[in-house]
């Protein structure tokens, strides 16, 4: 049974849990401002000290994002503990991949995630060891075929994907995710290495073993629920981001079921 939380808030059942896994993108912010009640929520988190990590699917450093989230106006007391999806990938890279050639597919804001091996970097993909996806070209931001055409001959290169989102809501916009176009490559029968929920690795940069009662905090079935389920932690959907749309048309019941997800609770926006 799903419990809805809107009426009585988080505040109603935070004391079950002590750690919480809360997405940023979609729960926290919207790519353009912060969201006051997700902001009231955390501050009472620190009230009550209640361990929390932000965990978010951003191809970039932790170091970047956390700037980001400052200029957007939040307390340094809430970045301590900010993960990223693109740090995930820039351990193995550095410990894998750190003397290789490749052929960066994403917008020039994401260089900073390889400025460390940045002389390995080709703009030829016949040169290129590995593909980098961080995202999708501005000039080609909402054309997916394109990729198709200029990934259809190099599927015996491995692709590192840092965000497996497929899309995400800027505001009001949506954009495509670095995930569409690791689909493609798959589609096409290219191999993909992922980095980000709800894998793994972006999960293990945080040292969580005392915790034993964990809530995930999250607006994507895909990725934050999916993660989730995997780890066999209780999950809180944000009804109000990805799937806005969806649920309000279907019903969370068949979304949740066409997503073959599992959630414990729900709430429109992250509240107390």
């Amino acid at each position: 049974m799903v419990i809805n939380l809107d009426n009585k808030g988080i505040s109603s059942i935070y004391q079950k849990y002590n750690f919480f896994y809360i997405d940023l993108w979609g729960v926290v912010h919207n790519g353009i401002k912060l969201h006051t009640n997700a902001i009231n929520t955390l501050s009472k988190f620190h009230e009550m000290n209640k361990q929390y990590v932000l965990l978010t699917n951003a191809p970039r450093p932790n170091t970047t994002v956390k700037k980001f989230l400052k200029n957007l106006g939040m307390q340094n007391k809430m970045l301590k503990k900010v993960y990223t999806s693109g740090e995930a990938a820039l351990i193995f890279l550095n410990k894998k991949y750190k003397n290789k050639k490749f052929f960066h597919i994403g917008p020039p804001r994401d260089v900073d995630l390889f400025l460390k091996f940045k002389k390995n970097y080709t703009k030829n993909l016949n040169d290129a060891d590995f593909i980098l996806c961080t995202g999708l070209f501005e000039i080609y931001e909402k054309n997916l075929n394109y990729y198709k055409k200029i990934l259809k001959n190099y599927k015996n290169k491995r692709m590192i994907c840092t965000n497996p989102d497929l899309i995400v809501d800027r505001g009001n916009k949506r954009e495509y995710c670095a995930g569409s176009i690791a689909k493609v490559f798959t589609e096409i029968g290219g191999k993909v290495i992922y980095f980000g929920k709800p894998y793994p690795e972006v999960y293990n940069q945080s040292n969580i073993k005392k915790y034993k009662k964990i809530l995930v905090i999250g607006d994507n079935l895909n990725t934050d629920i999916k993660g989730a389920n995997n780890l066999k932690y209780d999950s809180l959907l944000i009804s109000n981001g990805i799937h806005k749309k969806e649920i309000n048309q279907k019903g969370i019941k068949k979304v949740i079921k066409s997503y073959k997800s599992k959630i414990n609770f729900i709430q429109r926006e992250l509240k107390w």
